[in-house]
């Protein structure tokens, strides 16, 4: 199943394929529209002479990475503290999975082990890794045993909760308007509070993070 999270064939198929351009797509999917995200590792790709190498970023002065990431248009809205995070995330995947992104989990054994290999990642949290799992198990068909119980409310089938639920301009629409329907909820809540804060009894939704649009 084709992803479908840029608007851009060559970048879409990119994530597809490079386990590590997923990695740093979902590391960059905060604070930020999704398709910027997402196509962030093949704007990178080229600006690194066409390779979206993990030794090769690991090893990059981090200069020049930071560089690469502020030239116009720059890749985040923070792209020096981001180039930082992605170089980390690339000696991570060095270090402990031989620089080979996609190994975390197509050798995984069931879905929590991959949750708590994501979750050991630089800038990975647990919504984080539980969003990329849904992602990895909806519209990859990266399915270990457990994976929609380990993947929490994004795991559930039919849900437009996050990026994992994204095949079309449509659902993409629909996960927005979740995430703005949660926004809405939690300021109104907040509000009853007053400047002492929220009535006794209620309870503020946690926020959402930033691994969705």
């Amino acid at each position: 199943m084709a992803l479908w999270l840029t608007g851009d064939s060559a970048a879409d198929a990119l994530l597809e394929h490079d386990g590590f351009a997923l990695l740093v797509a979902m590391l960059l999917d905060q604070q930020v529209p999704m398709e910027r995200a997402f196509s962030a590792p093949s704007t990178l790709k080229a600006r690194l002479g066409g390779r979206l190498d993990p030794a090769a970023i690991a090893a990059a002065d981090p200069e020049e990475l930071a560089a690469a990431f502020s030239a116009k248009p720059a890749l985040h809205r923070f792209p020096r503290s981001m180039a930082q995070r992605v170089q980390a995330l690339a000696r991570a995947v060095c270090d402990r999975h031989g620089g080979d992104a996609a190994s975390i989990w197509t050798t995984a054994a069931d879905g929590r082990e991959l949750v708590a290999r994501l979750r050991g990642l630089p800038g990975f949290g647990q919504q984080k890794a539980q969003i990329l799992l849904a992602l990895l198990g909806k519209r990859l068909q990266v399915q270990p045993p457990g994976w929609e119980r380990a993947a929490g409310p994004y795991g559930a089938p039919g849900s437009f909760v996050s990026v994992a639920d994204v095949d079309s301009p449509e659902a993409l629409e629909r996960v927005r308007e979740h995430k703005r329907s949660l926004k809405a909820a939690s300021r109104s809540l907040a509000s009853l509070g007053g400047a002492g804060g929220r009535p006794p009894g209620l309870r503020v939704p946690a926020r959402r993070g930033r691994g969705a649009p």
